[in-house]
């Protein structure tokens, strides 16, 4: 019965951290329809319901949320033990889970990934890509990588970027059919692609600076892409312009394909910091990988 009951609650937390049958039966090697089983197998014995289910979503009834709170804990330090004595071998081993949006991944996380991997080769990272603020403990993350002035003051913050300045950028053939703004002012005169923010779901608002001076900037267009890729095609294509960061067209500038425009309301700010819970232990492993990652000027 005990060991029963153990397999079934570490089930349920999968499923109610999840709040998907299918994502949790995907993490933990299991059908859907064997979970399934096993959780109404587990609210029969307790005689209780923990699990509200619906055809497109699972939920904790107010009973599942509680015994999530009292023994989600008890686990994941059984689990961060069990990761511990594994330091006790020649090679440093274990899992780490991080969340990242997309422009971080891409200029922070995937370099030192590639040569991480290959010098730890018992060490494994999972990499979730996301632009949600997502809270990274309920969650079940070990860090999170996001701008300086996202990261909540309880957290330990690692710099793991220099500072940052975005861009305005737009191609030639709409220079030449649009006079450049010379003020952020003047982009009410122009189409641009905007961004919705994942989170909040309003759109990105486009922040200047200029002698101490800050502005904040809506602005209207035909088109609203998340994907920064998509979004700099959109600019070649004439579309109207974006705002990213400078890093991101570095190339596009260079060979001219793109144009620059109010560069000097761009300032640098601090970029991109690793965060984690500070009250956590953590593995060897986790601790090589923010010494990977941490910016050193």
């Amino acid at each position: 019965m005990l060991k029963e009951n153990f397999n079934d609650l570490i089930a349920f937390l999968v499923v109610a951290r999840e709040r998907s049958f299918t994502r949790a039966a995907a993490r933990l090697g299991l059908s859907q329809s064997a979970l399934s089983h096993s959780m109404r197998a587990l609210e029969e014995r307790m005689g209780i319901r923990l699990l509200t289910r619906t055809t497109r979503s699972v939920s904790p009834t107010e009973a599942g949320e509680r015994l999530l709170e009292r023994i989600g804990p008890h686990f994941s330090e059984i689990e961060l033990e069990l990761s511990l004595l594994k330091e006790l071998r020649d090679r440093p081993a274990g899992n780490i889970r991080i969340t990242a949006g997309e422009h971080a991944v891409d200029t922070v996380l995937w370099p030192v990934l590639q040569g991480f991997l290959t010098q730890w080769p018992d060490i494994h990272v999972e990499v979730t890509v996301d632009n949600t603020l997502m809270d990274i403990v309920s969650h079940r993350f070990d860090a999170g990588i996001r701008l300086g002035e996202q990261v909540a003051k309880d957290m330990v913050a690692v710099p793991v970027s220099p500072p940052m300045r975005m861009a305005v950028v737009g191609s030639p053939d709409w220079f030449a059919r649009h006079a450049p703004p010379q003020t952020p002012a003047d982009l009410q005169h122009h189409r641009c692609v905007n961004m919705r923010l994942p989170t909040l779901g309003g759109m990105l608002p486009w922040e200047f600076s200029a002698d101490g001076k800050e502005l904040r900037v809506r602005v209207e267009g035909q088109l609203t892409i998340n994907d920064l890729r998509h979004r700099i095609a959109a600019a070649r294509a004439g579309l109207g312009l974006i705002y990213l960061p400078e890093n991101c067209v570095e190339q596009e500038l260079e060979e001219g394909s793109l144009v620059r425009v109010l560069e000097s309301w761009c300032e640098p700010f601090p970029g991109y910091y690793l965060y984690y819970p500070s009250r956590r232990q953590h593995t060897r492993a986790f601790s090589l990988l923010v010494e990977a990652l941490r910016y050193r000027e």
